[in-house]
């Protein structure tokens, strides 16, 4: 009887264990937060860091923690469902034509025609433009170039194009297919959009001068001169 009464209850070894698990609960939350607010003081000091020895310069190029955490900031922004939607526009010469023009209208300016980002913008902003062409941009699911494209970065050069209507997102989605199409570009299509770029009014007046000249209307328009840089 003696023995039968040390002897514990088939309950009592899950109860021991279950009481230890609730003990412990708290202890591992606390230590996982400790571990996140360590890791994010550590990355704010590498950063502060960065800013106080570069300085605020847009000159510079992002450090290798700068592009880590921003691209890791994008991808957690951009919601799940987001991220796996499919391209509900169809891929058609119509769209990838009023894609094509809305890009040279739009986009070119920071982008380039050819999506390089060679621009004197896009060589100026920080951080610098993308070579949309190349893997970091065509890796990027359908989702997440729409909600880039539509929503725009902050704290970067990119624009939030979408206006919140349906014709807006379809927009979206028809430049999402020309971004995918910048490996393919035929030089027609580049000279379509160089002619259908923005023009300033000295490049117009320009034109007109040298059409005028074509046509015998006046004297040859007078060659071209870049503007001495003084400091």
């Amino acid at each position: 009887m003696k023995g039968h009464r040390n002897r514990p209850s088939p309950g009592m070894p899950f109860r021991r264990r279950a009481g230890i698990a609730r003990a412990a609960g708290p202890h591992s939350t606390l230590r996982a937060f400790l571990w996140l607010l360590a890791l994010v003081l550590i990355l704010a000091g590498a950063i502060a860091y960065s800013i106080v020895r570069r300085g605020l310069s847009a000159h510079d190029e992002p450090s290798r923690v700068e592009e880590v955490l921003a691209r890791t900031m994008r991808r957690l922004a951009t919601p799940q469902a987001v991220r796996d939607q499919s391209n509900p526009v169809q891929p058609t010469p119509g769209i990838i034509g009023e894609a094509l023009e809305h890009y040279a209208d739009h986009c070119a300016s920071c982008h380039a025609n050819d999506g390089s980002g060679d621009t004197p913008i896009g060589r100026s902003l920080y951080p610098r433009v993308p070579d949309m062409r190349a893997a970091q941009t065509q890796s990027l699911t359908d989702g997440e170039l729409f909600a880039i494209i539509e929503h725009g970065i902050r704290l970067t050069g990119m624009p939030a194009w979408g206006n919140g209507t349906p014709e807006g997102e379809r927009q979206s989605w028809g430049l999402v297919h020309f971004v995918r199409h910048l490996r393919q570009l035929t030089e027609e299509e580049i000279a379509r959009m160089e002619a259908l770029a923005p023009k300033t009014p000295a490049q117009i007046a320009e034109e007109e001068e040298t059409r005028r000249f074509l046509q015998g209307e006046a004297s040859p328009p007078p060659a071209k001169v870049s503007p001495e840089h003084k400091h």
